[in-house]
């Protein structure tokens, strides 16, 4: 007896059937991956990744400048990240008005415009500072969550040091005679700013800082230096005393500033030899490694009602001196 067939079971010959060609294949596939918020323009961590490019090739396409700290050997960073940021009404204005060179202004969603604000954004505006509206919660992960940033914000991009031998082969190349700043244990950043700017004020051709137990490059130092930052170079020693002593062969003179030294700076007869001046913490001094390496310690005469100078300070009366006694000759 025949098996009885199942309704559409009989088998039929198919002719060659014609092929989608992939047709239909991308809408299967999707979309991929969601791209990243950096790599969508339109988000303002694109927005933030674009300016950050533009700054670059500006100063690919500028060069780099003696006064910039840019030229020669430079090192990385001493802060971690590429950029640093500064909040707050206040320091929002002060930073600009002081040309501390920012990448990006960021102002909160529906501000209360105060005369700060409008001045930040005037000064933004006028130097060609990307201006990003962002949402306060946005503003707050980027200032940090317990920072009070007042709806307002600049990113500062990380400073690029030079080489120390760097700045004395560059003014030896200007037919000039080196004179240079060496910290040694100063970590605060409004004495950095005062001692760039002293520096640049009396003819110096840099200063340099070690990379560890002492102050970088910060928008704080950029503030104080009121722009002399953006001329005067500074360098990143890795080891302050090995860089003393190969700055010693190239025939540079060592000098530290201690209230016990040997020598007067009234009566500083290395004044017109390339010179590079060591500052001490306030408190600590001189390192005992970097005392031993100097060619000699300078004090600078003060009431005995003082007990001590302002490393910024101090600094700034050494650099006046060497300048006063270099014009004379």
């Amino acid at each position: 007896m025949a098996t009885p067939k199942r309704p559409g079971a009989s088998k039929k010959k198919k002719g060659p059937t014609v092929g989608s060609g992939g047709q239909g294949r991308q809408a299967l596939e999707g979309r991929g991956p969601t791209p990243k918020a950096e790599d969508r323009s339109w988000h303002p961590a694109g927005k933030r990744k674009a300016a950050q490019e533009r700054l670059a090739a500006a100063k690919g396409r500028g060069g780099a400048s003696a006064g910039g700290g840019q030229q020669g050997r430079a090192r990385s960073p001493k802060k971690n990240g590429d950029v640093e940021v500064v909040s707050g009404r206040n320091s929002v204005l002060e930073a600009l008005r002081a040309k501390v060179p920012a990448t990006t202004l960021y102002i909160a969603a529906r501000v209360e415009m105060d005369d700060r604000v409008k001045e930040s954004l005037a000064l933004a505006t006028k130097k060609g500072i990307p201006v990003l509206e962002v949402m306060r919660p946005e503003l707050d992960r980027l200032t940090g969550e317990n920072s009070v940033n007042q709806g307002i914000a600049i990113t500062v991009p990380a400073y690029q040091y030079a080489h120390p031998l760097d700045l004395v082969s560059r003014a030896v190349d200007r037919g000039q005679t080196p004179l240079l700043v060496a910290l040694d244990g100063i970590t605060d950043p409004r004495n950095l700013g005062a001692i760039i700017r002293s520096t640049a004020a009396f003819g110096g051709h840099g200063v340099i800082v070690p990379q560890r137990r002492s102050v970088g490059v910060t928008a704080a130092a950029w503030k104080t230096s009121a722009g002399a930052a953006a001329r005067t170079p500074v360098a990143m020693a890795a080891n302050l005393t090995q860089t003393l002593k190969a700055m010693k062969a190239e025939g540079v003179f060592v000098l530290g500033l201690d209230g016990g030294g040997d020598i007067a700076l009234p009566g500083l007869e290395l004044a017109d030899r390339p010179l590079v001046i060591v500052v001490g913490s306030e408190g600590q001094g001189l390192s005992r490694l970097v005392t031993e390496t100097c060619d000699a310690i300078v004090s600078i005469p003060i009431s005995a009602a003082t007990e001590s100078l302002n490393a910024g300070i101090a600094a700034s009366v050494a650099l006046y001196e060497v300048a006063r006694r270099r014009a004379e000759r």
